[in-house]
């Protein structure tokens, strides 16, 4: 069973901003390190409330090198890299009980 935290989009950041995904995929076909987890899955988990499932995928969100050849070229101007910096620090502050 899947809990949900209808709280979490709000814990990742008031800058997290993922509304505007179209998923159309360009950001996985551009990603040099051929990450298998989608942005726009990750960013869709955050938004649903799907804290569990971002934070088991802690390892692929910390493997991004933030190079933002997703962001350059995404057709809906999602700010990438900030959302990952902004998941980064909540895992950081979850699992580690480091930044805010």
């Amino acid at each position: 069973m899947t809990a949900v935290n209808a709280d979490f989009v709000e814990s990742v950041g008031e800058r997290f901003d993922a509304v505007a995904c179209m998923n159309c995929g360009v950001c996985t076909a551009l990603c040099p390190m051929e990450i298998k987890l989608l942005p726009r899955v990750l960013f869709r988990q955050v938004m649903l409330g799907l804290e569990d499932e971002v934070l088991a995928s802690a390892d692929t969100v910390f493997s991004c090198l933030l190079c933002k050849m997703c962001e350059a070229n995404c057709p809906a101007g999602v700010p990438v890299a900030e959302n990952v910096r902004l998941l980064r620090n909540r895992i950081n502050t979850v699992v580690h009980g480091l930044g805010r």
